[in-house]
């Protein structure tokens, strides 16, 4: 019996075989607390409960590669969020405005 192929890297990415779900979004709502039961109901129903777990196998069995793997990834975001603010601070300003007040509001 062979082991199935969960994971996949593309696009400079770790992906779930045969669709657009990123490792990194499944293994941030383990990382949350999730169970894998409700990672698959509830946030990503398009995946089987055995491509989850899968997922979370990969990513546990290779988990320093795939820790530094989001933290050069979010250090990338911040970097590119950065640059995007500089280059069009009106639109953040708008941006900032619309957040302080839906949390305004939401408090």
């Amino acid at each position: 019996m062979t082991q199935p192929d969960y994971i996949q890297e593309r696009d400079n990415g770790y992906w779930i075989q045969g669709t657009r779900v990123s490792l990194d979004s499944v293994v941030y709502r383990f990382l949350e607390g999730l169970s894998p039961e409700t990672i698959q109901a509830d946030c990503f129903p398009t995946l089987t409960l055995d491509q989850v777990y899968g997922a979370i196998s990969y990513y546990v069995t290779n988990r320093v590669e795939i820790d530094q793997y989001l933290q050069d990834a979010d250090e990338g975001y911040e970097a590119f969020r950065q640059r995007n603010r500089a280059e069009y601070p009106d639109a953040h300003r708008r941006l900032d405005a619309i957040l302080e007040e839906a949390r305004i509001t939401c408090s």
